[in-house]
C-alpha cells in the first residue's frame, strides 16, 4: 500500500517537474525515492526523471540533486540505471555532433556523475561494494572529455578528471589497461591545449569571458590529483614507472609547451611520492632508467622552467632509489644537482653538474636501468632537437669514459648504437665516434667481439664503428692484434659440420682485415701489426683449402667495378695482396704480379711455390723481415701443421737475406731448424734441413759460392758462351742463395754484361738477361750503389722498348726490370715518383693491372698523383 502511495506521488511531482524546474520539487523527489524500500520502483521512476527534456540549466541541477539523495540508499539502482542510460543515450551519440541536444545530454550525464561520485564519496561503506560497472562509466566520461574543444570556457575537463578521480577509489580498482586508457585521454586533452599565452586568444567570442588561467590551474590541479591516486593504491616504484611511461610521448614533443606541461605534472607527482609515500618495497623496474634519460636530456632546453624542474625531478627519482636501498649517505652528488636549479652556468659548471649526476647514476641505478639510460641518450643522438643531440653525446662520452658501463652492458649498448647508425647527423657522428673510442678502450675484447658480430664486414655501414676504434693509435693496435688472433680460431672439419648456422669466428675476422686495410684511419696500425696479419693470412688460406672453400677464388677479375661479396677464399687472397699495397711495399707486390705468383695460392698444390716466391721477394726487398721473422719462429712452436709449414718456407726463404744476421744469431736459429726436423710434416723435416745448409749456417759456404760465381762469371763473359740462358738461371740461383750484396764486385760485372743480351734474337736469352739484371740492380748493396744507378739509368729507355716484345715473357721480364731500376734512378732523384713506374709500365702494355680494384674499390699505388 505505501509503494502505491509513493508512486502515485512521484508521478504527481514527475508531471510538475516537466513543466518546472524548481529545485524543491527535485529535492522532494529525492527524497521519497531514498525512502522507498521497493528497489525496482526506484529504478522506474529514475529512469522516469531521467526521461525529462534537460533542456533548462535548472532542471539538470535538479535532476542531479534527485539523483544524488536517492543513490545515499540506493546506490546500485541508480549506478544501474546510469549505465543503461550512458548506453542508450549517450554512447549513441558519443561522436562529435553540432547538434545542441547532445551538448545538453553530456552536460546532464556529467552533473549526475558528480553528484552520484559525492554522494558515494560521502557513504562510509562505500567501500564494502563492489562496483562492476566502473569501466563502462569511464568510458562514457573518457568520450565525453575527447569531445571538448581545444580551448578552456568550462571547468568540464576539471570536472571529469575529479569523477575519474572519486570513482579509482572505488571497488574494484582500475586494470593497467584501464589505466592506461585514462591516462592517455586525460593527458592529451590538457597537454595539447594552446600555450598559455595564446590559450585566452583561442577563446570564441563570450560574455562574460572566463578566466582562462584560473580554469587551466584548476584543471592541472585535478590531472595531479588523479595521478596521487593512482601513486596511493599502489605505493612502489613500478607504479611511478608505470605512470612515467605515458608522459614520455610529451617530454619528447617538439613543442616547447607540451614539454613543460608534462615535466610539471612529473615534478609534482614526485614530490608527493618523496613528501608524503614511504616506499621501501624493493622494485628495480629497468624503464627508470629510461626515464631519467629523458628528463636529463631537457637539462638544456631553451626553457627556464622545463630546465629548472627536469633537474628536480631527475633529483627526486635518484633520491627515491637511494631511500628503497635504505641509504643514508652518499647524497654528495644528489644535492650538488639539486643546487643546480634556478640559475644559469657557464658551460664548465655545466660540464661538472653533468659529471656529478653521471656519478650518480652509477651509483644508484641497476645494471638493466643504466642500460636503459643509455640507450635512451643514443636513441636521442637522432632527435630532431640540436640542444638534445649535444646533450646526449656529452653524456654518452662521459659514461663510455667512466668506470660505469658493465662488460655485461656492452653487447646491448652496440646493438642500439649500431641500429642508430643511419639517423645520426653529420654533425654529431664526431662526437659518437669518441663515444665509441671511449667504449672500446675501456672493452676493447668485448667490443671487437660484437661489433665483429654485428653484421657482415662487406656492408660500409659497419665502418664507422671500426674507424672510431682505430682512431686512437694505441687502440688500434690492440684491435687489429685481436682480428688477427681471431684468424687462429679454426674448428676443425668435423665441428663445423655440426655448426652450419654459425658464421666463423675466422671468416669475420678476415672480412675485416680485409676491409680495414683500405681504411686510411687503420693504415698505421695495420703497418705496425704487418708480421702478424701476414702470418695470420697464409695460415688462414690453408686452413681455407683444407675446409674445400675454394669456390669462386680463380674467377675474380680485377678489372670489374661490380659491388659483390668475394667467397671467402678470393677474400683471403686479395687481402694477403692488399697487404703489401698498402702498406707501400709495391716492390712485393708487383714481383709476384710480374712472375704469375699470386696465382699459385690459388690452388693447394701451388700453395707452397707462392709462399716460398712470396718470401723471397720480401727477401729481396728487405720488406718487414725481422718482425715476420719473429712470427714465423712462434709458429714453428703452434701444434697446428698449417703454421709449422708456413713458418719454415718463410724462415729458409729469409735465411738468404743478407740482413737476417742481424735479427737473429745463427745459434739461435740453428736451434730453431734443429726443432723442425722432429716435425711430423714432411716438408717441414726437408726445409728445415735445407735451412741447416744454408749459406747463413755455413759461413764457409760463401767463399765456396763465390768461387763458382767467379768460374761461371768467366765462362759467362766469353764471346759466344754455350747456352747462356742455363748460364744466367745458375748464376741467378747462385746469387739467391749467396745474396747479391755477399757477391761483391762480381755482381758489378754481371750487370754490365746483361744489357747487350737485351737485344739477343732469341727469346729465352733476352727474358733471362732482363730478369736477371733486375735481380743484380737492386740487390748489388751499397758499396757499389753509385755504379748500379749508372748503369740502371743507361738502360731504362732499352726496357722500356721491350714492353711491346712480340714475347710476353720478355714483357714481363722488362716490368720487373723497370720496377728494380726505378728504385734506383728516379726514386732518389724525385721521391714522389717512387712506386707510379709499375702503374705507367702497366699502361703502356694496356694491361689492367693500373690500379688494385678490390669489390669497386680503386687503390693507385702509393705516390700516384
Amino acid at each position: 500500500m505505501l509503494a502505491m502511495q509513493q508512486s502515485m506521488v512521484l508521478e504527481a511531482i514527475c508531471h510538475c517537474l516537466d513543466e518546472h524546474d524548481q529545485t524543491f520539487l527535485f529535492h522532494l523527489y529525492g527524497l521519497i525515492l531514498r525512502e522507498c524500500t521497493h528497489k525496482e520502483l526506484v529504478r522506474r521512476h529514475l529512469a522516469c526523471l531521467l526521461e525529462l527534456s534537460h533542456q533548462p540549466a535548472g532542471q539538470r541541477q535538479g535532476m542531479a540533486l534527485a539523483v544524488g539523495v536517492a543513490a545515499t540508499v540506493h546506490v546500485e539502482v541508480v549506478w544501474t540505471v546510469l549505465e543503461r542510460l550512458g548506453h542508450t543515450r549517450f554512447l549513441r551519440l558519443a561522436l562529435p555532433s553540432p547538434d545542441n541536444k547532445d551538448d545538453i545530454l553530456d552536460t546532464s550525464f556529467l552533473s549526475a556523475a558528480v553528484m552520484l561520485t559525492k554522494a558515494i564519496g560521502r557513504e562510509d561503506g562505500a567501500q564494502n561494494y563492489k562496483f562492476t560497472q566502473i569501466p563502462e562509466l569511464i568510458g562514457c566520461l573518457l568520450c565525453l572529455l575527447q569531445k571538448e574543444p581545444n580551448f578552456l570556457a568550462t571547468l568540464c575537463r576539471q570536472k571529469i578528471i575529479l569523477v575519474i578521480e572519486g570513482l579509482s577509489n572505488l571497488r574494484p580498482h582500475f586494470t593497467p589497461m584501464v589505466k592506461s586508457r585514462i591516462l592517455q585521454t586525460c593527458l592529451r586533452s590538457l597537454y595539447t591545449l594552446p600555450p598559455m599565452e595564446t590559450l585566452k586568444s583561442s577563446l570564441p567570442p563570450m560574455e562574460p569571458a572566463p578566466d582562462v588561467m584560473e580554469l587551466y590551474r584548476k584543471t592541472a590541479r585535478a590531472l595531479g590529483l588523479l595521478l596521487q591516486s593512482f601513486i596511493s593504491e599502489n605505493e612502489s616504484l613500478d607504479e611511478v614507472c608505470f605512470l612515467l611511461q605515458h608522459t614520455e610521448h610529451w617530454l619528447r614533443s617538439d613543442k616547447s609547451h607540451e614539454c613543460k606541461r608534462a615535466v610539471q605534472s612529473i615534478s609534482q607527482l614526485l614530490q608527493y611520492v618523496v613528501d608524503f609515500l614511504h616506499i621501501t618495497e624493493e622494485a628495480t623496474p629497468s624503464m627508470l632508467g629510461h626515464q631519467l634519460g629523458l628528463l636529463t636530456l631537457l637539462w638544456q632546453d631553451k626553457d627556464g622552467v622545463t630546465r629548472d624542474l627536469s633537474r628536480r625531478c631527475v633529483f627526486l627519482l635518484l633520491q627515491l632509489l637511494a631511500q628503497q636501498k635504505g641509504r643514508t649517505v652518499g647524497f654528495m652528488h644528489l644535492n650538488k644537482t639539486k643546487h643546480f636549479e634556478g640559475r644559469a652556468s657557464r658551460a664548465r659548471e655545466v660540464n661538472v653538474k653533468l659529471h656529478d649526476v653521471v656519478k650518480a647514476f652509477d651509483k644508484n641505478l641497476t645494471v638493466a636501468q643504466h642500460t636503459q639510460l643509455v640507450l635512451t641518450l643514443q636513441h636521442s643522438l637522432c632527435s630532431h632537437s640540436q640542444p638534445r643531440r649535444d646533450l646526449a653525446s656529452q653524456l654518452l662520452l662521459m659514461i663510455f669514459e667512466g668506470p660505469g658501463l658493465k662488460t655485461e652492458q656492452v653487447a646491448e649498448v652496440l646493438h642500439s648504437l649500431f641500429r642508430e647508425l643511419p639517423g645520426i647527423t653529420f654533425s654529431n657522428m664526431q662526437a659518437m665516434m669518441k663515444a665509441m673510442t671511449a667504449l672500446g678502450t675501456q672493452h676493447t675484447q668485448e667490443t671487437v667481439e660484437v661489433v665483429l658480430s654485428l653484421c657482415p664486414p662487406s656492408e660500409r655501414r659497419i665502418l664507422p664503428l671500426w674507424k672510431a676504434l682505430a682512431s686512437n693509435n694505441r687502440l688500434a693496435r690492440k684491435v687489429i692484434t685481436l682480428l688477427y688472433m681471431k684468424l687462429k680460431l679454426r674448428p676443425a672439419r668435423d665441428l663445423i659440420r655440426s655448426m652450419q648456422h654459425t658464421q666463423l669466428t675466422s671468416l669475420l675476422a678476415l672480412g675485416t682485415i680485409y676491409e680495414l686495410l683500405y681504411t686510411q684511419e687503420c693504415k698505421p696500425a695495420v703497418h705496425w701489426a704487418f708480421a702478424g696479419i701476414l702470418l695470420g693470412l697464409l695460415t688462414q688460406l690453408h686452413y681455407l683449402f683444407e675446409l674445400g672453400m675454394v669456390e669462386g677464388i680463380s674467377d675474380y677479375q680485377e678489372d670489374v667495378l661490380e659491388m659483390k661479396p668475394l667467397s671467402p677464399c678470393r677474400t683471403c687472397l686479395e687481402a694477403l695482396k692488399g697487404l703489401f699495397w698498402t702498406t707501400n711495399y709495391w716492390e712485393v707486390f708487383a714481383y709476384l704480379k710480374l712472375l704469375q705468383g699470386w696465382e699459385l695460392f690459388e690452388h693447394l698444390e701451388t700453395y707452397t711455390e707462392g709462399v716460398t716466391l712470396l718470401a723471397r721477394a720480401m727477401a729481396h726487398y728487405d720488406c718487414e723481415v725481422k718482425a715476420v721473422l719473429g712470427q714465423a719462429v712462434i709458429s714453428m712452436k703452434s701444434r697446428e701443421e698449417r703454421d709449422n709449414v708456413v713458418a719454415i718456407l718463410v724462415i729458409t726463404e729469409f735465411l738468404n737475406s743478407p740482413v737476417v744476421s742481424q735479427h737473429v744469431s745463427r745459434r739461435r736459429m740453428d736451434k730453431f731448424l734443429s726443432l723442425g726436423l722432429h716435425n711430423p710434416n714432411q716438408l717441414v723435416r726437408a726445409m728445415s734441413l735445407k735451412g741447416l745448409s744454408s749459406a747463413l749456417m755455413h759461413p764457409e759456404k760463401g767463399a765456396l759460392l763465390r768461387d763458382q760465381l767467379t768460374g761461371l762469371l768467366e765462362s759467362f763473359l766469353k764471346p759466344e758462351p754455350k747456352d747462356p740462358s742455363g748460364l744466367m738461371e745458375i748464376l741467378g740461383d747462385i746469387l739467391h742463395r749467396l745474396g747479391v750484396q755477399r757477391a761483391g764486385v762480381i755482381s758489378l760485372k754481371i750487370a754490365q754484361h746483361l744489357p747487350p743480351l737485351f737485344e739477343d734474337e732469341r727469346e729465352e736469352v733476352r727474358g733471362g738477361a732482363i730478369f736477371l739484371f733486375g735481380h743484380v740492380i737492386h740487390g748489388g748493396g751499397k758499396r757499389f750503389q753509385q755504379a748500379l744507378k749508372t748503369i740502371a739509368s743507361q738502360v731504362l729507355v732499352p726496357l722500356l722498348f721491350h714492353l711491346v716484345d712480340p714475347c710476353p715473357g720478355v714483357v714481363k721480364c722488362a716490368d720487373h726490370a723497370l720496377c728494380d731500376s726505378a728504385h734506383h734512378t728516379l726514386s732518389a732523384r724525385c721521391p714522389s715518383l717512387e712506386g707510379t713506374l709499375f702503374n705507367s709500365t702497366e699502361d703502356l702494355q694496356g694491361g689492367p693491372e693500373t690500379a688494385a680494384l678490390d669489390c669497386g674499390r680503386v687503390t693507385w699505388a702509393p705516390g700516384f698523383t
